[in-house]
């Protein structure tokens, strides 16, 4: 029998784009066969209609989304198909061949994968990451450290009071807009999650963690301008509408491996978390580090994954183009895969970044896959000597054209601001906003070279300039974003890397 031979090989893992194509090759078919390729590739509608009742009926999957499409014969015993990639989500295929009696033959080996992402991500899309609790009166402060107000609080907190400060809010984000959009040049606004917070039970800090939000679609009313007028939906709305009216999109955090305690979904469906054998409801953690503001979701239960579900949509439908998956390597693959055929079959054009962190890769690897998600966290930002970032700059290359987009954050929300790093580079360096040339810096200046040669790596070595940085950042903000706190951006301030920024991001468009 012949030894059949396909290009791309087996078990190979392709990205491609919508309008893209895809070349299968199948060699040494011998004369007289003929050679088709089985794929679900161009059946998107019917794969997600499979996947989306498949979790809910006790029959397994048809598979009725494949079919054989018949390839070309290029000579020499190599016959060739060119499919277009029209749809977004994840497809297999795999050549065969037909003797002259109608036999299959098939090389050996798994089925190619296709990760087909939205046409729009496939140019540089910098990412801004704002976390709108910041945008508010500590906007413009550098340390948000008052010695004598804490004391004050203190004396409140003893008394048993919960005391909340003021808050930034959707429309204190909308307000700088231009800046973010037309100044810097991010072409998508990716928002930390926007649902209510604990304010007195189980709340870690002033706030509460949005991470530890209350509502899957509900605003948390400190985001929210008191007028007569809107609801806080309807500012997330307005917000939404001004992102797309300037050419951006918006990316929202949303978080389902847990909710905070006390949450809607806590009270009103307590056997869907996770409990102890002991019978206490069990908080997540990672890192050697358990939340206990948080109560962890148990997702084998089907009637879970549809409420997730609708979640997604109902965000979609008030103007979300993509979506950061907090610790989304905790869901299994088969929910993700019911969440974003769900998703799709309404906005096909929508976007899934993994926050993959601390997850093994494997878990990365299925849920760029089956999971139907296009991004993923690079670890590039903890990775500092030579040997570590060629290293990994190597994997990130590989991965980016397998397996999905790992996009390079060159700071986010959990890792120290590259602006407060020891200061052993020269600030001198050509190209720093507002630093005298050949003056050194004072003692409190920020590490401005530090920052900027970071965030040039980032942008520079990444993949289609999916590169991303967090409020502050542009402004060299030295205080470590806390999420139980509103703490400084240093906004308006100088020294600063604005327009540092601004060229990478014009470079890399």
């Amino acid at each position: 029998m012949p030894q059949l031979q396909m290009q791309p090989p087996p078990g190979r893992r392709l990205v491609r784009h919508v309008g893209d194509r895809l070349l299968i090759e199948l060699h040494d078919v011998p004369v007289g066969w003929h050679a088709r390729v089985r794929t679900n590739v161009g059946r998107a509608e019917k794969r997600r209609e499979e996947l989306v009742s498949a979790h809910f009926a006790p029959h397994p999957i048809a598979n009725a989304s494949w079919r054989d499409i018949p390839m070309q014969a290029k000579g020499s015993g190599v016959w060739a198909l060119e499919i277009p990639t029209t749809e977004v989500g994840f497809f297999k295929a795999k050549p065969f061949a037909l003797d002259t009696e109608g036999f299959q033959h098939w090389p050996d080996g798994p089925d190619i994968g296709i990760s087909v992402h939205p046409s729009w991500s496939r140019t540089s899309h910098p990412i801004y990451c704002a976390f709108p609790r910041m945008f508010g009166p500590n906007k413009g402060r550098r340390s948000t450290h008052d010695s004598t107000l804490e004391a004050r609080l203190k004396e409140l907190d003893a008394l048993g009071y919960a005391v909340i400060p003021p808050s930034g809010t959707l429309r204190d984000v909308q307000r700088e807009l231009p800046h973010i959009v037309n100044k810097l040049g991010c072409r998508l606004l990716h928002l930390l999650p926007v649902s209510p917070t604990p304010t007195t039970f189980a709340r870690f800090g002033r706030f509460g963690s949005p991470y530890a939000l209350q509502d899957l679609t509900a605003i948390d009313p400190a985001l929210v301008e008191f007028d007569k007028r809107t609801t806080g939906i309807q500012q997330f709305c307005e917000l939404a509408f001004a992102v797309h009216d300037l050419g951006a999109r918006l990316m929202l955090d949303l978080v389902i491996n847990h909710t905070g305690w006390g949450s809607t979904l806590w009270e009103e469906h307590p056997e869907w978390f996770v409990r102890l054998p002991n019978g206490q409801f069990e908080s997540p953690g990672a890192w050697d580090v358990v939340w206990e503001d948080l109560v962890e979701l148990d997702q084998r239960h089907a009637p879970l994954w549809e409420h997730l579900a609708d979640a997604f949509v109902t965000w979609c439908r008030r103007g979300v183009d993509a979506f950061r998956c907090d610790a989304g390597y905790k869901i299994p693959t088969h929910v993700w895969e019911h969440i974003t055929a769900r998703v799709l079959q309404e906005f096909p054009e929508t976007l899934f970044l993994l926050e993959g962190l601390g997850g093994p890769w494997e878990a990365t690897n299925a849920l760029l896959g089956e999971g139907g998600m296009q991004w993923a966290y690079s670890e590039l930002f903890q990775n500092f000597s030579p040997e570590a970032v060629t290293g990994y700059l190597d994997h990130t290359l590989r991965f980016s054209q397998s397996i999905g987009i790992l996009v390079n954050y060159s700071e986010t929300h959990d890792n120290s601001r590259l602006a407060a790093h020891p200061q052993h580079l020269s600030p001198t360096s050509p190209g720093i906003s507002g630093f005298p040339s050949r003056e050194a810096p004072e003692v409190n200046t920020p590490n401005l070279a530090w920052s900027l040669y970071r965030n040039r790596l980032s942008a520079l070595t990444s993949v289609q300039g999916a590169f991303g940085f967090t409020n502050g950042v542009e402004w060299a903000a030295t205080e470590q974003i806390n999420v139980h706190s509103a703490r400084g951006l240093a906004w308006g301030g100088t020294p600063n890397l604005v327009d540092e920024l601004a060229k990478l991001n014009h470079l890399l468009r």
